[in-house]
């Protein structure tokens, strides 16, 4: 099976992919994360660890990784009815945060408002635009305060 498009041919800006570093433990940085998404309007719908799930299910051997589901009610409710609630496939909007060596932590973040309208499961509209500028604003705030 061949992909529909090229992965190549995205700019990480059509995708919204933004990306840090944080000196810091791990834990103080997922705590760190959570508080700047929180204050920057979003709340935290869910958590987890990929790494200690799948080190203590496979023996995967897994360096810490933590992702946290955020969420803007309002936003989230304007994009399920601009998307005929088919952007619900992709909520949470995940943070992930996974250390690349003891004290350094990677925070990552890609849009998936953009990421719907990029493969027709939003519309490409003024309603989708309005919403994927909002939200951008959001993380950019939420980095910001990183």
């Amino acid at each position: 099976m061949s992909l529909p498009i090229d992965p190549e041919q995205f700019d990480p800006d059509d995708i919204g992919e933004v990306q840090t570093t944080l000196e810091m433990e791990h834990e103080a940085a997922i705590e760190h994360v959570r508080e700047a998404f929180t204050d920057a309007g979003f709340g935290i719908a869910t958590e987890f660890s990929p790494s200690e799930m799948l080190n203590e299910k496979v023996d995967a051997g897994r360096d810490p990784y933590h992702v946290l589901g955020a969420c803007n009610p309002a936003v989230a409710d304007r994009a399920l009815d601009a998307s005929d609630n088919r952007m619900g496939g992709l909520f949470p909007c995940n943070v992930v945060i996974w250390e690349e060596q003891p004290g350094i932590q990677r925070v990552y973040h890609v849009s998936i408002m953009r990421i719907a309208r990029l493969v027709g499961m939003a519309p490409d509209d003024e309603t989708m635009s309005e919403i994927i500028s909002d939200t951008g604003e959001l993380v950019d705030e939420a980095f910001e305060r990183l």
